[in-house]
């Protein structure tokens, strides 16, 4: 018997209903550990007919505010929200519509009452994984158990594609159901040919459509994980990926040539 879930499948990610907006809510670019821009991201994005996408790079928003700009000055049909993948104690957090990056490393609490200080929402990206950038079911259960619901999550990954052919993530939808957060899927994808691997749908079309069926807990989700020859493929890409950024960095020290190390875009 095969060790992967059951996961709703649509070749078309407009399919299953057509008055449903289609996002995809976890993309990395070269800004971070992707190794697609932006530009390649958002012309995928419209190709696979997403409403909306967000770019949620770690620990920073640069290449996010850029996408978004295109995507507005060229009058591409997608909403982009600037977004982060937040690392932290507990675990990775995906903070959407941020108008300030936050610094790494403090706790998942903290963090999630931080962008909803901004006025972003939050997503518990890929939890229940024994692994440091996961975050664990105690993790989830603390913030919602706080009386001050600044501290609560807005939604869950219900699915994530790198993680459901582990047994931890078999138990994630049944848990968001049980916890009563809005059930989201996201691509967490690290280059353009996997964008809207898997989505979230929800009522209307825009960005802030988004935000209140994640609010008001109206979203659905569907996908297909990825193949284990896949993720180890996406890491090798990333890899070749690095060892050119130190080179450039080395030569830029060393030998006053070149750029150095560009992983992102205009500042």
């Amino acid at each position: 018997m095969s060790d992967t879930p059951p996961v709703p499948q649509s070749a078309d990610p407009r399919s299953a209903d057509p008055r449903s907006g289609v996002a995809d809510l976890h993309i990395h670019s070269l800004a971070s550990d992707g190794v697609s821009g932006v530009e390649d991201l958002l012309a995928a994005a419209v190709a696979r007919q997403l409403d909306v996408v967000a770019i949620t790079d770690h620990e920073r928003i640069d290449a996010a505010v850029v996408a978004r700009r295109i995507a507005l000055e060229r009058r591409l049909p997608i909403d982009v929200i600037v977004g982060e993948e937040i690392t932290t104690r507990n675990g990775h957090l995906v903070g959407l519509f941020m108008t300030q990056r936050l610094k790494p490393w403090g706790t998942m609490r903290d963090a999630v009452a931080r962008v909803h200080d901004q006025g972003g929402i939050c997503i518990v990206a890929h939890p229940l994984v024994p692994y440091p950038l996961c975050a664990s079911e105690r993790t989830i259960r603390r913030m919602l158990d706080e009386a001050d619901s600044a501290h609560h999550p807005d939604a869950i990954e219900a699915l994530n594609p790198t993680t459901p052919r582990m047994r931890w993530s078999r138990r994630v939808p049944a848990l968001v159901e049980e916890m009563g957060l809005a059930a989201v899927a996201s691509s967490d994808a690290h280059h353009a040919d996997l964008v809207g691997r898997a989505t979230t749908r929800f009522p209307g079309h825009t960005g802030d459509d988004l935000r209140a069926a994640v609010l008001a807990r109206t979203t659905s989700w569907d996908g297909t994980p990825y193949a284990w020859p896949e993720q180890l493929g996406m890491f090798g890409l990333q890899t070749a990926k690095n060892v050119r950024a130190v080179r450039e960095t080395a030569r830029h020290r060393v030998l006053h040539q070149g750029s150095g190390r560009d992983l992102g875009y205009p500042r």
